[in-house]
């Protein structure tokens, strides 16, 4: 029997999770990646000497018997990875308008409670209550919990509402802004949020917290590795043109330099509206290409990358989100005059210089629209030319407007910076492909939830799909819907068992 061939669209992590689960399972993978650099949000770069990452900030999920943990063990990498726990009496601080008062969200559902109770002695139905709708939301999703189930299940929590639901467990207005005071780890609306994007993930980062030590890129590698020791490729500096079928499905992936790539399976790891558009077959449907096609992306991120001076800033233990008003979920529904409104800021482990940081990461919201002026032009190291003069203006002045911001609750910073490097929602379209510079993909609506779930299986017969836009974002989200991609190759129930067999 011949060797069933995969060729996978993208090396970003639900690329590399796919290529790393099929190949284990006898697959013959080959991964196409159009960047020199593989791993997608999971790539980092040096400036000064420090290892920047330019999408990983922490991860959730990675204590032992916990998900991410029993996925990333049956693929050979948990126990090569170089983590650090976060604190687990408040892995992130929640500031609002500059006060000297900071909410701390702690690990451990128990940890967690105690730790909100100290400053909120009134409220604990209310956060017995928080904790155990969380709790619920997520028994509802089976993959999430490594086993098989209907969709029926999760299908009965998806239509509640973030901000309802936190109205409906306390009149206390300050208690429900602190615990939606991380919401930009989800681009948070509060007219659209759904509850169960809420809870999948904070729930992941409530159970444990971790950074990696020098680098998202570790985990890159190390599913790269999976890969080449099971008889896979990854080709870098490999872009896909075109996608070309015949009457029963993809027949062979075109390259930009001209050539053919035949495999038996295609899995795209791109958004799905790009691979529509580069996908020419009269079995996708309008209808089918018309929903893609008006789906909402989340907005984009400004980014600021900063190198320390060496001893001038503390390393910090924890993230630090921050808003300029009472309100948390205000800072995505910025005005050009009230930019930014919020802000987070990200310090990662340098094992060489802890207890000090040498970089660190400070992020806020920033729409597509506001970089029409050069939505045209196209900047990479591989690729590299000018935007025009007014963008550097452009990202000097708001570089300033977001540090000014930043330096009111970390003065000591100010003097501590070496060199500033920002990214914009271009920087990300360039270097990830993203069509907008979304961070997270298609935006989720409470109201029509449905419209959002996209299916791994498209009707060209071997071509799948995957990555952050099927069904949640981040590491947690992405590896489920890459092992969701999967399952619909190898089987579901054989392929979660081999993950539970495993870890026993």
């Amino acid at each position: 029997m011949n060797t069933p061939t995969v060729a996978i669209i993208g090396s970003g992590l639900g690329g590399l999770v796919c290529g790393a689960l099929l190949a284990k399972h006898g697959y013959r993978v080959s991964l196409y990646e159009k960047n020199k650099q593989i791993g997608g949000c999971l790539q980092t770069f040096s400036r000064d000497k420090a290892i920047l990452d330019s999408g990983v900030h922490y991860i959730g999920g990675l204590d032992k018997g916990q998900t991410l943990h029993e996925v990333f063990r049956y693929l050979g990498i948990m126990d090569k990875l170089q983590l650090q726990k976060m604190d687990v009496d408040g892995f992130d601080v929640i500031n609002f308008c500059n006060e000297d008062k900071e909410y701390k969200l702690a690990q451990g559902y128990n940890n967690f409670k105690a730790c909100l109770l100290s400053d909120f002695p009134g409220e604990a139905v209310a956060l017995d209550a928080y904790c155990q709708r969380i709790k619920d939301i997520c028994s509802k999703f089976p993959l999430y919990n490594l086993r098989l189930g209907s969709y029926s299940e999760k299908e009965s929590v998806l239509a509640y509402s973030t901000t309802e639901f936190l109205e409906s467990i306390t009149h206390n207005e300050r208690l429900r802004q602190v615990l939606a005071g991380n919401n930009l780890l989800y681009a948070g609306k509060a007219n659209k949020t759904p509850l169960y994007v809420h809870a999948l993930v904070t729930n992941s980062f409530i159970e444990s917290s971790y950074k990696c030590v020098d680098g998202g890129s570790q985990i890159a590698r190390l599913l790269y590795q999976v890969i080449r020791e099971n008889g896979g490729a990854v080709h870098r500096n490999a872009p896909v043109t075109n996608i070309v079928c015949d009457n029963m499905g993809v027949d062979h992936l075109r390259l930009l330099d001209g050539s053919k790539v035949q495999a038996d399976l295609f899995i795209s790891n791109m958004h799905p509206l790009q691979t529509i558009q580069m996908t020419d077959s009269p079995l996708l449907r309008n209808a089918y290409k018309l929903r893609i096609g008006q789906l909402e992306n989340s907005p984009g991120a400004f980014v600021l990358n900063l190198t320390l001076k060496p001893h001038a800033f503390p390393y910090l233990n924890y993230n630090y989100y921050a808003h300029t008003k009472n309100d948390a979920w205000a800072g995505i529904a910025y005005t050009k005059g009230e930019w930014p409104l919020t802000w987070a800021m990200f310090v990662p482990p340098g094992k060489a210089v802890l207890p000090f940081a040498d970089n660190l990461t400070i992020m806020t919201y920033m729409n597509a629209e506001d970089l029409d002026p050069w939505k045209n032009t196209f900047n990479t190291t591989a690729h590299p030319s000018v935007r025009h003069e007014g963008y550097q203006a452009f990202k000097a002045q708001k570089t300033q407007q977001l540090l000014e911001k930043v330096y009111l609750r970390f003065p000591a910073l100010k003097n501590a910076i070496q060199h500033c490097y920002a990214a914009t929602p271009l920087t990300y379209r360039d270097y990830i492909g993203t069509s907008d510079g979304s961070m997270y993909g298609v935006e989720k609506d409470y109201h029509d939830t449905l419209k959002t779930f996209i299916s791994t299986r498209t009707r060209l017969s071997n071509l799948y799909l995957t990555g952050q836009n099927l069904n949640l974002h981040g590491i947690m989200g992405v590896t489920m819907s890459a092992v969701m991609t999967c399952g619909e190759i190898i089987g579901m129930e054989p392929l979660l068992g081999a993950i539970k067999q495993h870890s026993l």
